[in-house]
């Protein structure tokens, strides 16, 4: 089985190593020293300050997600949500389910987010701006630097779900003034699914998260802060994802950050490069470096995932609802090189021929 999936997605030996062992017992100093260093790298990592603070969830991206708009935003709040697909829209859900007030920047899937949709709320008394930042239905990465200076130009809190960009494209929560980074383990850290992480700045943290009650008690941020000072979460952790992401991190960490996003960038860009004769062709809006969105102008993009799937045991990534026939989306996230690339576009060439 080879994958070329958003998540899970293709993961490395080492962290098979790590996930046959036995599951240790988590209420020690040892696995509270694994957290803090994860905790250390992941910040480094992001960008974050060292008083910035993070919190573990044994959740999907989308339970932090809920976290963050439960812990950060209330009734009080006026919210401004990139809807440009189905993951910034379930931020909009979100609020929807928790009477959190927004208005939703819709952007039409072929269409690139522009600055004067943006910035046509300049001044309006928004407090809060929530995006996807890469809108993994239709694989666009918005302009994070754009959206910084809106909040900044207007007071707003920058809540960024990073889920598929973090370790993809750059980012720096310092730098771009983001208050809330959320991403997964089974993205770019190529780790199985099941933990998630929230970075909180310290000014959301002092003027927003601390001391607040939020009518929930898993997804209660200060819980997580507070037990997280000596390494620990209120609840059971997802103890093996822990190990095997310190293991990863530690091997980035070696390897070198930078080279990490180079080789992402060189996996996306020789992927695009070879589409030349496959009648495939890209949107013009710019592309996340975790993947690329194929439009097939025949309408057959599900039954070619469909052949892919049965007949070679190769699983791209395909899209729903009304994208369901014109729209494949092939993922460069975890374990892929350039070799994977020619082998795929060989397979797309051979199916679509027939």
């Amino acid at each position: 089985m080879k994958l070329f999936t958003l998540g899970p997605v293709e993961m490395y030996d080492r962290t098979f190593e790590i996930a046959k062992q036995q599951v240790p017992y988590f209420r020690t100093p040892e696995f509270s020293a694994v957290v803090l260093e994860c905790e250390r790298l992941l910040k480094k990592f992001a960008g974050a300050a060292d008083e910035d603070k993070a919190v573990f969830l044994t959740c999907s991206g989308t339970g932090a997600m809920e976290a963050a708009v439960l812990g950060c935003f209330n009734e009080q709040d006026k919210l401004l949500v990139i809807d440009g697909g189905s993951f910034g829209h379930r931020f909009a859900e979100l609020c929807e389910i928790h009477s959190v007030p927004y208005e939703a920047v819709k952007v039409p899937y072929g269409k690139a987010l522009t600055r004067e949709q943006v910035w046509e709320h300049d001044g309006k008394g928004f407090t809060g701006l929530l995006v996807n930042i890469d809108e993994t239905s239709t694989g666009q990465l918005y302009d994070i630097e754009m959206l910084a200076e809106f909040c900044r130009k207007n007071g707003m809190f920058f809540v960024v779900d990073a889920i598929s960009s973090f370790l993809a494209d750059p980012i720096d929560m310092t730098a771009q003034g983001i208050d809330a980074l959320i991403f997964s383990s089974q993205k770019s850290l190529a780790l199985a699914p099941g933990l998630s992480v929230v970075l909180l700045s310290r000014r959301i943290y002092e003027q927003r998260v601390k001391g607040s009650k939020p009518k929930t008690m898993y997804l209660d941020l200060n819980s997580h802060i507070e037990n997280g000072r000596r390494g620990q979460t209120p609840f059971t952790p997802a103890v093996r994802l822990i190990y095997e992401l310190q293991d990863m991190l530690r091997y980035i960490d070696e390897t070198g950050l930078e080279n990490k996003l180079a080789h992402m960038k060189q996996v996306a860009e020789d992927f695009r490069s070879r589409l030349e004769g496959t009648g495939l062709t890209l949107p013009e809006y710019p592309l996340s470096n975790a993947v690329t969105p194929l439009y097939f102008p025949d309408g057959n993009a599900y039954e070619v995932y469909e052949t892919l799937k049965r007949d070679y045991d190769v699983f791209v990534t395909p899209n729903g609802g009304e994208l369901s026939k014109t729209v494949i989306r092939v993922g460069h996230l975890g374990n892929h090189t350039v070799e994977d690339n020619k082998m795929l576009i060989e397979l797309f060439k051979k199916v679509l021929n027939k």
